[in-house]
């Protein structure tokens, strides 16, 4: 084989493991149940919505007497182990024997919400024994609305076996995702108040620049119309002196100083005592 085959060669052999490595390392996502074309608008906009939580893991551990001692691993639309490939979106570990079990699997996924929370449902996990006429686990995972918490408290609530048929494990969380977006409490008089101001503040640093750049004027002259705020500022104050005053200018004051009666009085008098008798 010449050395321009040979180069070839591995290189094809690389790019192929490159792409074997690639297709392992990602990981699968929630699978709704059904076909793909049944999925509905609301199952997409959830799924995507729960994605800023697919890349923390939870776990809670549960301990009953000396019989049951668990730990719960749970990941939003992961496998919780990616290189098991079991699809385990929740999955049980007896701490005393070690054996895992799965408790749902994310390829078979339903998801519906309400107003401030999300219920999220991993179906197909590992059958029951004696419970529940032998049938597949299922996993209930309640995530409920509380801003400004990426998620937090996952605990698990109940786990419903006592039933012939359609046992489950509830598990709940909280977490921002689920929660309705917040409407703008800006009333209209607030709308039209911030879009005044702005206006003014776009006349007022515009007109400034244009004085200043464009006509070159210094001083109070590059105060855009600057002429017209003057002689307006005039006005308001001849109103204000028309309206606020009750009498004219000219008329005579409406009290006297303290003494001006007597002062004229004692002068007459005290000069009445100088004429000739």
């Amino acid at each position: 084989m010449s050395l321009p085959c040979h180069t070839s060669a591995l290189l094809l052999v690389f790019m192929a493991l490159a792409v074997a490595g690639a297709e392992q390392s990602e990981e699968r996502s929630c699978d709704v149940i059904g076909d793909e074309s049944s999925e509905s608008q609301m199952e997409r906009a959830l799924l995507k919505k729960l994605e800023p939580l697919s890349h923390m893991r939870f776990n809670v551990t549960v301990e009953k007497g000396k019989t049951e001692n668990y730990i719960y691993h749970f990941r939003v639309c992961r496998e919780v182990n990616s290189n098991s490939h079991d699809f385990g979106g929740l999955v049980q570990t007896d701490r005393q024997s070690g054996k895992t079990t799965v408790i749902g699997r994310i390829n078979e996924t339903q998801v519906f919400n309400g107003s401030d929370w999300i219920m999220l449902i991993y179906k197909g996990g590992d059958s029951y024994g004696t419970h529940c006429s032998g049938e597949k686990r299922r996993a209930v995972i309640m995530i409920s609305c509380k801003r400004g918490v990426t998620a937090s408290s996952f605990s698990i609530i109940s786990e419903e076996r006592e039933k012939e048929q359609e046992c489950f494990y509830l598990f709940e969380m909280d977490s921002s995702v689920a929660c309705p977006a917040e409407n703008s409490h800006l009333s209209v008089g607030s709308i039209l108040l911030i879009t005044f101001v702005s206006l003014v503040a776009v006349y007022i640093i515009g007109g400034f620049l244009y004085q200043r750049l464009v006509v070159g004027a210094k001083g109070m002259e590059q105060i855009p119309h600057f002429a017209f705020w003057q002689d307006l500022g005039n006005l308001v104050a001849d109103g204000c002196d028309f309206v606020c005053r009750s009498k004219p200018r000219n008329a005579p004051a409406a009290y006297r100083g303290v003494g001006d009666d007597q002062l004229g009085e004692e002068s007459e008098e005290r000069d009445d005592h100088l004429l000739p008798m």
